[in-house]
């Protein structure tokens, strides 16, 4: 009787990180018993092509980023503690510019203690979506911006509800209204962005929104 090959156990090809091993009864047929090989192989990386893209094309279109930036961008906000007002255009030609976005950590400061923080660019980018979106041409009303710690842990022990590690910290959250859309409508606008947290606060009349996970509340 005939002893398979020395190699008889290693893959044939490989297809998107799958082993293929050879079918060991066509290893020992001889040549004229056996299909073309051209025509199955080919057959075969049709098939598993088609059904690798498909779960593959599912998760790209679950996980699709929002529509392209606009190379030009800018933002308008009012601070409603401190009065001040600022429309700036922190990226030009798709660079970004230092003053402007210098003059945007200013306004959204933590009014309490006068800290400054950099506010994370993917949270004005996302706001510029949502002015964007809505079709805004008045400024966002600012309730809460950067936060400082000591600011944070004051509200904290007021019982205001205020997270411990609250992304306001990091620059990565701020509570807006935004006046001649009613605040329901705001809230649906950026959920449907999807572009991070969005909370919900009817009685205090303002909307969170944030660039950590998307979550709603």
């Amino acid at each position: 009787m005939a002893r398979p090959p020395s190699n008889f156990n290693r893959p044939g090809y490989c297809i998107a990180g799958v082993i293929c091993y050879n079918r060991p009864a066509e290893r020992m047929m001889p040549e004229s018993a056996r299909a073309p090989e051209h025509i199955g192989r080919r057959r075969f990386l049709g098939l598993g092509a088609a059904a690798l893209a498909l779960p593959v094309l599912t998760r790209l279109s679950a996980f699709a980023g929002p529509a392209p930036l606009p190379p030009d961008r800018d933002l308008s906000f009012y601070n409603t503690h401190t009065g001040e007002t600022a429309a700036e255009e922190y990226c030009r030609s798709g660079c970004l510019d230092g003053p402007s976005l210098g003059r945007i950590n200013h306004i959204l400061r933590d009014f309490r203690t006068g800290e400054i923080k950099t506010i994370d660019v993917r949270l004005l980018d996302l706001l510029n979506s949502l002015a964007r979106k809505t079709g805004a041409d008045v400024p966002f009303h600012v309730i809460s911006g950067y936060r400082s710690r000591q600011t944070n842990d004051f509200l904290r022990s007021r019982g205001r509800g205020i997270a411990a590690n609250s992304l306001h910290l990091e620059g990565r959250a701020i509570d807006i209204r935004l006046p001649g859309l009613a605040l329901r409508d705001l809230y649906r606008s950026a959920v449907a962005l999807r572009g991070g947290g969005v909370g919900f606060y009817p009685d205090s009349d303002f909307i969170h929104v944030d660039v950590g996970r998307v979550r709603t509340w």
